[in-house]
C-alpha cells in the first residue's frame, strides 16, 4: 500500500480530507480504513471507493444513498484507475448540503486528489 496523494477543502463550513491509496489486496484495504477511522475518530462520514481488477466496492458510510460512494468510484472509472482506494474523511460543519451539494463535494475531492 502506498499513499499517493491527499487533499482537503471547506465546504459551507463541512471540512473535506481526501486520501489516494494504491493497494493490492483487501487486507490493505482494510488496515487503511481502520487506521483512518482512528485517527479522525471525530469525523461523521468517512465513505470511500476502491477497485483491484474486478473487485469493486463503494461506501457512503451513513451519507444519503448514492451521495458518497458512487461519486468517489465515478472518478476512479472516469480516470481509469485499478488498484486504488480513494477515502475522503467529512467533518460536518453543521450546514446541510443537500444530496446535489453532497454529490458535488464527493465527486470535487475525489477529483482533486487524482489530479
Amino acid at each position: 500500500m502506498k499513499l499517493i496523494n491527499t487533499y482537503e477543502e471547506i465546504i459551507k463550513k463541512s471540512r473535506f480530507i481526501s486520501f489516494y491509496y494504491e493497494v493490492d489486496s483487501i487486507d490493505e484495504i482494510n488496515k487503511i480504513l481502520e487506521e483512518i477511522k482512528k485517527e479522525h475518530k471525530k469525523a461523521r462520514h468517512i465513505p470511500y471507493a476502491y477497485k483491484i481488477d474486478n473487485l469493486v466496492k463503494k461506501s457512503d458510510d451513513k451519507e444519503p444513498n448514492g451521495t458518497a460512494g458512487s461519486p468517489i468510484f465515478n472518478i476512479i472509472e472516469k480516470k481509469d484507475l485499478n488498484h486504488c482506494l480513494i477515502v475522503v474523511v467529512r467533518y460536518f460543519g453543521g450546514i446541510k448540503l443537500g444530496a446535489g451539494g453532497l454529490i458535488r463535494a464527493y465527486s470535487n475531492s475525489a477529483n482533486n486528489v487524482v489530479k
